[in-house]
């Protein structure tokens, strides 16, 4: 793929967003604990909510540093599995994606 500056900058900045609400997340997941059983209850239930939630960011984090590392070493777009260019309309769907569709499936 020759031309990447649109990507990369909608990567940085969807990483920059994930980044900022996994911070919110951490920080809410270190607040004490309530001296009411009950409140604990439920504060440790939205904990593994937003620990879920986190995973789910800090994983999504990870695939989009893989693929700006791959626009900077100029593989970005380029299928992992057969080595075929990924077709634009997927990347533009997916840009995280590593694989092609016909290898994807």
């Amino acid at each position: 793929m020759s031309d990447c500056t649109d990507v990369e900058k909608r990567l940085k900045a969807r990483l920059a967003e994930i980044m900022e609400r996994a911070g919110e997340i951490e920080d809410d997941l270190r607040h004490p604990l309530d001296d009411d059983w009950e409140e604990q209850a439920a504060d440790l239930a939205d904990d593994e909510t937003l620990e879920g939630v986190d995973n789910v960011l800090l994983a999504e984090a990870r695939q989009i540093r893989l693929a700006l590392a791959r626009i900077a070493n100029g593989t970005y777009g380029t299928c992992a599995t057969c080595g075929e260019q990924i077709a634009p309309e997927r990347l533009a769907a997916r840009p995280v994606a590593t694989r092609c569709i016909k290898c994807a499936a």
